[in-house]
């Protein structure tokens, strides 16, 4: 993209071109987080500026918020102001008046806590508002030190104003997506607690735990982020068809009968029928995991006993990663496994139950697990080290009875 400085006066055509290519980078993204970073990229070369923040409005919380600042020292920081302060960003953003200060640590609308924090100097600084088409303020565009040293003029006024009025409609379908994407995996997540929290005391603890170890082992396999992220959100249900079984079968304390244990099996086929027909990505995914996550390497697994990649490779991960966390948890049917213990397991069953190259990562990735798990009680019992006594248990019960709430994102991954 050519860029055209602010310092440099733009004609008519340099003005349309600049809009029509700065449109075009911000349209097309759906993601906020991505969007923002994109639009303050494209400003503070645009503008030639030492750091450009955008921050948009927490009505809620009555702040403005920001997770996009470019210039040394605060990228991706969140920064958070009160909306109804006396500093340059928050008046803009309650009044809708653009304010340039050329000088400013002798301007008293100026608040020098962010450049405490950081090894930037704020000398001169331009704020604009950002609005929707409507003409409501969403935010505040602000950037921060021309390169070559000179006060922000009318000009540069101009430019980053208009570019806040192209940006403004993308920005609000972002939040818009943003909001619907949110309420989705909330929802997703409270199906899941009411599958599990009929036969388990704490289902945060499991929903949590598979739900990174999922997204470890999908990063360890070579998926990208979109694609980890899809197998950590659709992990939580894949215990779904938990929610037809019986409560005299499902909340048995002691060893299934073969006839139970029949029954028992048949909550990988209600979940596949509760799935079944989704068109979400996510609900897909988790479609698969329903159905296929007690079906075994080997071919000796249930409900359709299908054999190394026949099953659905999101399966096969949520295989090894429910199991191991169910090995760590205490269970009325079972101790819980020492973590080691559990790790040994499966290890062991590379080439049986689970796939050898989901081992391979898990085992890549256990330094990471060790550290989640190293802070989990064992419910004041004592862990069992036996392998036979537990598979026993394993086999005969269902593995994957779960903890929780699904709560915790993997943060700071990157591609």
């Amino acid at each position: 993209m050519q860029y055209f400085h602010a310092n440099n006066k733009l004609t008519a055509e340099q003005k349309l071109k600049l809009l029509v290519e700065f449109g075009t980078r911000t349209s097309g993204e759906i993601r906020l987080d991505k969007l923002l970073d994109i639009i303050a990229q494209q400003i503070t070369a645009i503008l030639d500026v030492g750091r450009c923040t955008i921050y948009l409005k927490d009505v809620e919380k009555n702040e403005l918020w920001s997770k996009i600042a470019q210039g040394r020292g605060l990228e991706h920081t969140e920064i958070r102001v009160p909306l109804d302060g006396n500093n340059a960003v928050s008046i803009v953003a309650r009044t809708g008046e653009v304010i340039n200060l050329p000088n400013a640590y002798e301007d008293p609308r100026f608040s020098m806590d962010v450049d405490m924090v950081t090894d930037f100097r704020t000398h001169t600084m331009l704020a604009v508002p950002l609005k929707n088409n409507s003409g409501k303020v969403l935010g505040v565009f602000q950037v921060a030190n021309k390169a070559d040293g000179t006060p922000f003029e009318k000009n540069d006024e101009g430019i980053l104003t208009l570019l806040a009025t192209l940006a403004g409609s993308s920005i609000e379908i972002a939040k818009l997506y943003q909001d619907v994407h949110v309420a989705q995996l909330e929802t997703i997540y409270r199906l899941a607690i009411t599958a599990e929290y009929r036969d388990q005391q704490d289902t945060r603890a499991h929903l949590k735990n598979i739900s990174i170890i999922s997204y470890l082992l999908a990063r360890a396999l070579g998926m990208g982020t979109k694609d980890s992220e899809l197998i950590k959100n659709a992990s939580p249900l894949h215990d779904i068809g938990k929610v037809a079984l019986a409560d005299h079968i499902l909340l048995k304390p002691g060893k299934l009968t073969p006839e139970e244990f029949e029954i028992m099996k048949s909550h990988t086929v209600y979940g596949g029928r509760i799935l079944e027909g989704a068109h979400s990505k996510v609900l897909k995914i988790a479609h698969k995991m329903s159905l296929y996550h007690h079906e075994k390497w080997n071919g000796k697994g249930y409900p359709n006993g299908l054999k190394g990649e026949e099953i659905p490779l999101e399966a096969r991960i949520i295989t090894v990663a429910d199991v191991f966390d169910a090995l760590c948890q205490f269970r009325v049917y079972k101790q819980a496994w020492k973590t080691e213990d559990a790790y040994e397991y499966i290890l062991s069953e590379s080439g049986i139950s689970f796939d050898p190259r989901i081992v391979a990562a898990f085992k890549k990735i256990y330094p990471s697990i060790r550290k989640l798990y190293a802070h989990i009680s064992v419910n004041k019992k004592t862990p069992v080290s036996g392998a036979a006594e537990t598979q026993a248990a394993f086999e005969s019960t269902d593995s994957s009875a779960h903890d929780a709430t699904f709560r915790s994102m993997i943060e700071n991954d990157k591609e």
